[in-house]
């Protein structure tokens, strides 16, 4: 196996034993093994490298393996990459909350090298199918997202992830706007209309309750369609802002006057926008120029 197709593990534990062991088996599989010996270590690396799975210890001094994954998943971009937790506890109370913090399975030690690679196997796989089918949405421009009841992204697509990232600090983990939680409890609750929401940079986005059971809810963000194409039109055809707002509506087949009245314009001063429009696009009448707007702007959502 080459070294770019080689799967990434990261191993999180206390214990040099451990990683020594893991290290040496997990390699000998053909992988290539990060480690971290405690878990603000493993949230610094993951900034750096995405790994494909992680092996997490459940119990470590100071910040434990569950509190450590909770916040790896909160991170948009490891919300796919499924955990492992180990520990030699059996008791079915961490088992518990070692999965509702975001594990997907769990290994006792004494740690056996055939199961624990068996089960980093299935795992990756099911991983790697999952965000296939991610993928495909987001090349077909659906910027869909999933949340557990409290909020917290679960998993999102690319496009999502750029779109969520506008409503957070750099470098914060992916959430739902503050606003976004009093609204998910009310559509949870049966009400579903769209919210709308300004991210830092002020551009609009239409929040979507899709559906969701048990603890994976799916949402949809968008940018809103009428500021995403003005941007657009404002960036492609070099026209003004006004200029944009005129054609936006002419290529919705708005009249004239209807666009005047939208937009409170007279209908000479649309007519002179109509003449700029016209001059810089190098057409000759309001037919062409809404075709060409209309290209601009139809794989918008």
């Amino acid at each position: 196996m080459s070294e770019a197709q080689r799967d990434v593990v990261l191993v999180v534990d206390d214990s040099p034993e451990t990683l020594s062991f893991l290290t040496e088996a997990i390699e000998r599989s053909g992988a290539t093994v990060l480690v971290a010996v405690a878990g603000d270590l493993a949230l610094a690396l993951v900034e750096e490298v995405t790994p494909d799975v992680i092996l997490l210890d459940a119990m470590m001094p100071g910040m434990d393996g569950f509190e450590t994954c909770r916040r790896l998943k909160a991170r948009g971009h490891l919300a796919h990459v499924p955990v492992i937790f180990m520990t030699g506890l059996s008791e079915t109370e961490h088992i518990v909350k070692g999965l509702e913090a975001g594990g997907i399975d769990y290994v006792t030690k004494p740690i056996a090298p055939d199961e624990i690679l068996a089960r980093i196997r299935v795992h990756l796989a099911s991983a790697r199918a999952a965000q296939s089918a991610r993928a495909a949405l987001d090349t077909t421009g659906r910027t869909l997202f999933a949340v557990d009841r409290a909020g917290r992204v679960q998993w999102c697509t690319p496009q999502a992830a750029r779109l969520l990232g506008g409503f957070t600090e750099p470098g914060a983990p992916l959430s739902l706007p503050p606003q976004g939680a009093a609204w998910l409890r009310a559509c949870l609750a049966g009400a579903s209309p769209a919210l709308t929401l300004a991210d830092r940079a002020g551009a609009v986005h239409t929040l979507s309750f899709i559906g969701g059971s048990g603890d994976e809810i799916l949402l949809r963000l968008a940018r809103d369609g009428t500021e995403a194409g003005l941007e657009r039109l404002r960036a492609r055809l070099r026209v003004t802002g006004r200029e944009a707002e005129v054609l936006l509506w002419l290529s919705r087949g708005k009249s004239s006057r209807d666009i005047g009245e939208i937009l409170g314009l007279s209908p000479r001063t649309v007519t002179k926008h109509l003449e700029g429009i016209y001059a810089k696009l190098g057409v000759e009448n309001r037919t062409a120029a809404s075709v060409i707007a209309a290209r601009h702007l139809q794989d918008l959502d």
